[in-house]
């Protein structure tokens, strides 16, 4: 399984796993495969979870349905990872095809763009807008001229751009908006919280704050996964 499939993967399995048609990831779903991806939990393994949780569903007689979140499955997942851990080391993945330099560098001068119009509104923040934005036309032209190295590397410095405008952007709304996110987050993540570690949920939490003070600044996401 190459790692630019993870997020879909997941959610195409959850789907048939679950067996009822049509299903969309959640944002808190969105934000907890994040969290495993970010963790290092292998594709497979959570692929497996997601069998093994279900199949216990079934064994209690309970309607797959009836599942609506990927949250259920956390148990079984770190389960499959932990043991996934003790009996191999994973080949080191490659990225799926179709990840062209002139793709690339479209969707860096993109985001460039974004940052750009932000940093011209003259709003908290413009300087580091500003950077980052020359930072990603930079990468455009390295990676359109060969020199930008692999897609792992390349997804690395994206976090790296991306975690300084999400500290801008949790900065700048108000308490209001945080609050709002907070509360949402505590609805959605209220019945799998007996499921998940304090570490899972922490970090799940910190994921999922990040996507929203992202999304309430009208910035789209730095991620390879992005790209279109």
């Amino acid at each position: 399984m190459n790692y630019y499939n993870y997020f879909t993967e997941v959610e195409d399995h959850f789907r048939k796993a679950r067996d009822s048609g049509m299903f969309m990831m959640s944002p808190l779903d969105w934000a907890l495969v994040e969290a495993w991806k970010d963790a290092g939990v292998p594709l497979d393994a959570v692929l497996k979870g997601i069998d093994r949780a279900f199949a216990k569903r079934r064994t209690r007689g309970g309607r797959h349905s009836a599942v609506n979140s990927v949250a259920y499955c956390t148990q079984e997942v770190m389960g499959a990872a932990s043991q996934a851990a003790r009996t191999r080391v994973l080949a080191e993945q490659k990225p799926r095809p179709g990840f062209e330099a002139p793709r690339l560098g479209a969707f860096f001068r993109d985001r460039a763009g974004q940052l750009r119009s932000l940093a011209g509104e003259a709003r908290p923040g413009s300087e580091v807008f500003e950077q980052t934005a020359e930072a990603l036309e930079r990468m455009a032209l390295r990676i359109e001229a060969g020199e930008l190295g692999d897609l792992e590397d390349v997804e690395r410095r994206l976090t790296v751009l991306e975690d300084r405008v999400a500290a801008v952007a949790a900065s700048v709304l108000s308490e209001e908006e945080m609050l709002s996110a907070r509360r949402d987050l505590d609805a959605r993540l209220r019945p799998y919280r007996r499921k998940m570690s304090a570490g899972q949920i922490a970090m799940l939490e910190q994921k999922y704050i990040r996507k929203r003070c992202l999304e309430g600044l009208g910035v789209a996401r730095m991620s390879l996964f992005y790209v279109e």
